[in-house]
């Protein structure tokens, strides 16, 4: 069970509380002073809050990891990174630009996998199943990553960054259930349990048909959702109810929770196509707190000490050295779309970044006897390089570009026409 979940139900005591002082006030003060510092040094706030975690966690060791509140503001935090990925995306654009745009994403996400199994043979791993749970860790990308970093330079309008966010949203999920689905077979074989992932997506298929039905017999009790005035905020009460609905029914399925977060912010965004103030507000809370405490637990969570011995070590770096490999190489091949040189370092060196995600599916594919421990420190070293270098390349190679000017309309993530 997550700690949000445990949180939740009173289930699973964590050995160090729900919070120490400390820890409660190093957080409160970093999340609020990291983006002024961010600012005068041109560094995405990410990095700095990974850092600090990494320095007030293994560091230092002034605050350890598995503090309930803290877990569960985390874990939160990262239910609202997902969310607001499938929030985020235009689906009124991508009709207009008809399957251009998706088939782009996908071929590039078939990329990363082609590579992905080549790499995965470098790393001495042959046989099919160890090597095709490899394939998908390494393909897989952090769209906790993307969004922010797309955020920050203000580039999710371009032609660059909707390209990146779709690419995003098919690694990610593509995967996420290759993995669950090849975890599946290899822990109990062809079965019943197959059939979650199905019966995840018909509920969204019905909370689509419903939501859209309702929608349109009652649009003026919908309009309160996306009113600024509204004392009750139905419409934060109504994302979250939906957020925490699917997150609850992937975990009935027992499958990654936040497949279920984002798969909640999609429907969202697919039935509601404007959602006007309601993206601002939400956007507000949650990187406005949630979020850099999760990116802050990140780094609490880095384990150094299993990174001292040597052969683990080089495990780790050739297994960081292949994952950005198996980005960068495919992603030259943007020129051919009209990208310059520095967009496809840029796409690949965004889309190369991970995060805690992967350390929970390489937690699974150690179980399994997928995966050995080298590799699965490997992962965790991979997500503190990759969460730190990634949005650090994207934002040098391409930097952020001007505010729009006053009275311009705001554009969403994947933009407007």
């Amino acid at each position: 069970m997550t700690p949000l979940l445990m949180a939740a139900t009173g289930v699973g005591p964590t050995d160090h509380g729900i919070a120490t002082p400390v820890s409660l006030i190093l957080i409160a003060a970093a999340a609020f002073l990291i983006p002024l510092l961010a600012g005068r040094i041109k560094t995405p706030a990410v990095v700095l809050e990974i850092l600090f975690g990494v320095a007030v966690g293994p560091v230092l060791g002034i605050i350890e990891p598995g503090e309930e509140l803290l877990g569960f503001l985390s874990e939160f935090g990262l239910f609202l990174v997902m969310f607001l990925a499938g929030f985020e995306i235009d689906f009124t654009r991508l009709e207009r630009q008809g399957p251009t745009q998706l088939l782009s994403g996908l071929t590039l996400f078939g990329l990363f996998l082609g590579a992905g199994w080549v790499g995965a043979g470098l790393l001495d791993y042959s046989a099919t199943e160890q090597r095709l749970f490899l394939t998908f860790l390494i393909a897989a990308a952090a769209l906790g990553l993307v969004v922010p970093a797309l955020r920050e330079t203000r580039r999710g309008s371009t032609r660059l960054g909707q390209l990146i966010l779709i690419t995003g949203v098919f690694a990610e999920v593509g995967s996420l259930v290759g993995i669950i689905v090849l975890s599946v077979l290899v822990d109990g074989g062809v079965g019943i349990d197959l059939l979650a992932i199905p019966a995840l997506l018909a509920v969204l298929a019905v909370t689509l048909i419903v939501l859209r039905r309702a929608a349109w017999w009652y649009p003026e009790r919908f309009e309160r959702l996306f009113r600024a005035d509204d004392p009750a905020e139905m419409g934060i009460r109504a994302t979250l109810a939906l957020l925490f609905v699917f997150v609850g029914l992937a975990t009935l399925l027992e499958i990654e929770a936040i497949l279920g977060a984002f798969l909640a912010g999609a429907v969202f965004t697919f039935v509601f196509r404007d959602p006007g103030q309601l993206e601002e507000q939400l956007n507000g809370f949650s990187f406005g707190f949630f979020i850099p405490v999760f990116f802050i637990n990140v780094g609490i969570e880095f384990p150094l000490s299993e990174l001292a011995d040597r052969d683990v070590l080089v495990q780790a770096l050739s297994l960081i050295g292949v994952a950005f490999a198996i980005k960068l190489i495919p992603s030259l091949l943007l020129m051919l779309r009209r990208f310059s040189l520095r967009e496809s370092l840029a796409a690949g060196i965004l889309l190369a970044g991970q995060l805690s995600v992967i350390i929970a599916l390489a937690d699974l594919g150690l179980d399994l006897g997928l995966l050995s421990s080298g590799l699965r420190a490997g992962a965790i070293m991979l997500v503190a390089v990759s969460a730190v270098i990634s949005p650090v390349g994207f934002r040098f190679l391409a930097p952020p570009l001007r505010d729009e000017p006053r009275g311009a309309p705001r554009r969403r993530l994947l933009g407007s026409p």
